[in-house]
């Protein structure tokens, strides 16, 4: 995971290694401004009957210096009041009893009701077992109260520590609209030793570590604790910014013409494939004003980047494709393109716009692809973001091949860059079709109105953006020029409401296709 500020600078890691060495009040200590953590914690229901039972509290409380596996309060961080749960691994494991669960929820309640961010810092074995099944249906009651708070439009934020595991992984730790988690923890449903148990052999080491699970998209960043705190930060800035007004002055729908003499589709392609033109990370880094980049399928070297960002005053979700670097290139999978459905519905939630950026020189073509279902995860990608209720705008940054391109352009607005192309092959495979070799490529590019003025022509593009002559000539100016673009549709689509945002939607893609006069 990159923390990225607007000048580009990079926070490095930290690993903590095997075993969270925080307490629940040294985390807070390290996230909370100074002097401001304020405790919700009351006084606990009667003690449980069972000698043994009792005993094994008073050890843990005498220990820790807590009175339950959860400490619980608000907070500033960074100034922004939040919410905060957080467990102490020394107290029982972590585990959650009836007393815990009712602790939880009271805080997530409270929450909800002074409209306050909440981040959750989970760690624990599961289910209090001296409690049995009244405290396992309990993870019931907390997530009930976290599905509350998130339909209210509140950020729910959780950071799994080291381990996190049972039935809070399999609840309330994991439905965090945000889900960060520590260096090297095990995260899991199954304990390994009750595998061994069930299986009779050891489960494999890294299955349950955090990177693990961020390399498969099933969290969104992998964190250090010192990092934590700045990350919170940057993540609640985005969720919680009221967007700059949109500039006044009537707004024009006409399409874009083009130069008189438009840039040749062949050269296009050619200048696409630079490996020194600018790609989705590079452009977020050069103009967002707050920028948190997230892990994604395939790690930094995949094809696929996820982020907050503010865009000139406006906060958005961005998931975009990255070129990649020649002899290091990654097809699209079926994996990314569930992470951009995941990264669509969670920009649903939060209320925030949904920007896509497209750059790819296609979709993976295997025979595991096609195991994997990846024409069915384009299917649902392109319902999943027609069907989107929060603002969606797609930015055609270079290359468009095949469905892996299309699957991120449904849209309310597209903008391209001048050179960018879409086309439901490369050149050359249109070519290996028609003619049964690749040497009419230039051909077939020139033929088939893949430009970005073509793409005008017929409505799917509403803005180009020029490049002069090339935006990998040209880096920052270029980058600069497609921000205020980027700025300037989302807060036209902010300003619509939302019936005439969709109606707007649906009539546009009815037309698409047709050449416009």
């Amino acid at each position: 995971m990159d923390l990225v500020g607007a000048g580009g600078t990079r926070v490095t890691g930290w690993t903590l290694g095997t075993g969270t060495s925080l307490t629940a009040r040294q985390l807070l200590d390290l996230l909370v401004d100074s002097g401001t953590f304020r405790s919700w914690d009351e006084p606990l229901a009667p003690q449980p009957a069972e000698a043994g039972y009792r005993a094994a509290l008073a050890r843990a409380r005498e220990r820790t210096g807590t009175d339950e596996a959860v400490v619980t309060g608000a907070g500033l961080i960074g100034g922004r009041a939040v919410a905060l749960v957080a467990s102490e691994f020394g107290f029982l494991g972590g585990s959650i009893g009836v007393a815990t669960a009712e602790r939880i929820t009271r805080a997530v309640e409270r929450a909800t009701a002074e409209r306050l961010p909440l981040v959750a810092l989970p760690v624990s074995g599961g289910t209090r077992m001296q409690e049995g099944s009244s405290a396992f249906v309990c993870m019931l009651r907390i997530t009930a109260a976290v599905q509350t708070h998130r339909a209210a439009g509140l950020p729910y934020l959780t950071y799994l520590r080291n381990p996190t595991m049972g039935g809070v992984f399999a609840s309330w730790g994991t439905l965090g609209q945000l889900v960060f988690a520590e260096p090297d923890a095990r995260l899991g449903f199954l304990g390994p030793r009750v595998y061994e148990e069930l299986r009779g052999v050891e489960l494999p080491a890294d299955v349950q570590r955090a990177e693990t699970l961020a390399g498969r998209g099933l969290v969104d960043a992998v964190v250090a604790p010192e990092e934590l705190r700045e990350v919170l930060r940057r993540s609640l800035a985005v969720l919680t910014l009221e967007p700059t007004p949109a500039p006044g002055g009537a707004r024009t729908d006409a399409r874009p013409t083009g130069p008189a003499a438009r840039p040749d589709a062949w050269e296009s392609v050619r200048s696409t494939r630079r490996p020194d033109r600018p790609g989705a990370r590079e452009l977020l880094r050069r103009t967002a004003e707050e920028l948190v980049l997230l892990d994604a399928p395939g790690g930094r070297d995949g094809a696929l980047v996820r982020a907050l960002a503010v865009l000139n005053g406006r906060p958005a979700l961005v998931i975009g494709q990255q070129r990649q670097e020649p002899g290091r290139e990654r097809p699209f999978t079926a994996a990314d393109l569930r992470a951009v459905r995941r990264s669509a519905r969670l920009a649903e939630q939060l209320g925030l716009p949904l920007v896509t950026v497209v750059d790819t020189a296609g979709a993976e073509l295997s025979a595991q692809a096609e195991l994997d279902g990846i024409a069915i995860e384009i299917a649902h990608c392109l319902t999943t973001l027609l069907a989107l209720r929060t603002p969606v705008l797609a930015v055609l940054l270079g290359q468009g091949s095949g469905g892996g391109a299309l699957a991120l352009l449904p849209a309310d607005r597209v903008l391209a860059a001048e050179r960018a192309w879409l086309a439901p092959l490369p050149p050359e495979g249109a070519s290996a079709i028609v003619h049964r070799d690749g040497a009419h490529a230039p051909e077939l590019a020139r033929s088939q109105g893949i430009g970005a003025y073509d793409l005008a022509d017929v409505g799917l593009v509403d803005t180009v953006v020029p490049e002069r002559p090339d935006a990998a000539e040209e880096p920052a100016a270029f980058c600069d020029r497609l921000g205020q673009a980027i700025g300037a549709a989302l807060g036209a689509l902010t300003a619509a409401t939302e019936p005439q945002r969709l109606a707007a939607r649906a009539a546009r893609h009815r037309r698409l296709g047709d050449v416009l006069g």
